[in-house]
């Protein structure tokens, strides 16, 4: 009887999201990571999130690319969860180029991501519009048309990459989704006494978007995305079973997540970590490790409840000291973040529906300087003492935050690479964290640069 030979080993895969509301620096980290991952796969959410590297003092903004296209010889996926504005990835492509990096030869695209067409980007502006006019709360979208994608992917009637090969299919499915948008614009939007800037204008007449711009661009840009349109199912599983590490990126974070998030100001996927499976089409027990990126405070852009927010516009507050030195704007909007103290109670929230594994606490080099600290450890809400946070925003505008007062620190922890050499201070602050939440701190980052990263545990290893 023949001996079989010993099988590969599979390889090793971690997810990672962000347990706040989005910008929790999950790009550094996913830049860092791939020093072990040799595939970095993007599986929800459109280039209204974007991730900030800092790379040898370098910045680049990511908005659709994976961030290991920063490594050589990594390869990035973009997975079916993705609602893909094709211009928007070429623009993309364009800067990095420009910059040195090679992109097409390493970027492979799922045939089954739903298009981001330019009458869904008219229908957000438009809605948010109306809901401006009506005196209503505006969601705070980046009004790029990504809510308006996913709706039609829902409701079975999307565009999608493959759709770009077969130029008469893709005509055909575009009337019926213009006759279906335009009405909407025009009769309930109002969208012919709308302003439109100009790379609007140019697809619409009185109000209406117009075919053929809309399909002659489409199919110049099928010609330039055929080379990258791949099944990404097939390559994942593929990869791994050949030895691969891979690193699946979330964006934004679980606290807009369409299901878990505070409702109704959340954005329109899902952005927690059982979602890499569906998003990028590989089993749920291909997912052996997540890492939870928090920052060592909150922040949160756009509309909806904050319970630990503080004033962070006037000079000389904490809020102000977070929002400054931070330097907290919206990497894709440029909007500014609002700022408050740490809330553990929405991190337990984070831990339960994502089952994290360990956490990144991030930008900890920003409290330096400031002489107390809060931490946001429960909620009062209805008379009663609550430890974790509630679903919906209704609930949570309502929730008065319970906190615990720790001492600061004055030594700078910037570029610090050892736990040991953190202040004594901020060692008390992280084990505390990790105390209310009951998730073990496994990383540190103490600047936006790749190398300043304190390594507890690495996920990667079991």
């Amino acid at each position: 009887m023949s001996k079989l030979s010993s099988p590969v080993q599979p390889g090793r895969n971690v997810v990672v999201v962000g347990t706040q509301w989005g910008d929790e620096g999950k790009g550094k980290l996913v830049d860092w990571l791939t020093e072990t991952a040799r595939g970095v796969v993007r599986f929800q959410g459109g280039h209204n999130a974007g991730h900030t590297l800092v790379i040898n003092g370098v910045k680049t903004a990511l908005h659709l690319i994976p961030s290991g296209i920063m490594r050589p010889g990594v390869k990035c996926y973009i997975g079916n969860g993705v609602v893909l504005s094709v211009g928007k990835l070429f623009e993309e492509i364009e800067g990095l180029e420009k910059a040195g990096v090679s992109v097409c030869d390493r970027l492979r695209v799922s045939e089954s991501c739903p298009l981001i067409l330019p009458f869904h980007v008219a229908i957000d502006v438009a809605r948010e519009a109306a809901k401006e006019r009506a005196g209503s709360a505006k969601i705070g979208t980046t009004g790029r048309g990504i809510g308006p994608a996913y709706e039609d992917k829902i409701a079975r009637r999307a565009l999608r990459v493959q759709d770009l090969k077969h130029p008469e299919r893709f005509a055909t499915k575009l009337r019926e989704l213009l006759a279906v948008h335009n009405h909407l614009l025009k009769t309930y939007l109002g969208s012919a006494d709308l302003q439109w800037d100009e790379k609007m204008a140019k697809y619409m007449v009185d109000g209406e978007i117009q075919f053929q711009p809309v399909f002659d661009e489409a199919m110049e840009q099928a010609e330039r995305l055929k080379p990258m349109i791949a099944d990404v199912s097939r390559e994942l599983n593929e990869a791994n079973r050949q030895g691969v590490n891979l690193l699946f990126e979330g964006a934004q974070g679980t606290l807009l997540d369409i299901d878990h998030g505070t409702y109704p100001f959340v954005t329109s996927s899902n952005c927690v970590a059982g979602n890499a499976a569906a998003g990028a089409g590989v089993g749920p027990g291909m997912l052996h490790y997540v890492l939870g990126i928090t920052k060592a405070y909150c922040t949160r852009v756009g509309g909806g409840p904050f319970p630990t927010e503080l004033d962070w516009q006037t000079k000389g507050t904490p809020g102000w000291h977070m929002s400054t030195v931070g330097a907290e704007k919206g990497v894709t909007t440029g909007r500014d973040r609002r700022c408050g103290w740490f809330d553990a109670a929405l991190l337990k929230r984070s831990a339960q529906v994502n089952g994290l594994s360990g956490l990144c606490l991030t930008k900890l080099d920003v409290l330096d300087g400031l002489t107390e600290l809060k931490l946001c450890t429960g909620y009062e809400l209805d008379g009663e003492t609550i430890d974790i946070l509630p679903m919906g925003a209704d609930d949570i505008e309502r929730c008065q935050p319970i906190y615990e007062t720790l001492p600061g620190w004055s030594e700078s922890s910037v570029g610090v690479t050892q736990y040991e050499d953190l202040p004594r201070n901020a060692q008390k602050y992280l084990r505390r964290i990790e105390e209310v939440t009951g998730v073990p701190i496994h990383v540190v980052s103490t600047s936006p640069d790749r190398d300043h990263t304190i390594l507890l545990h690495h996920p990667y290893q079991s």
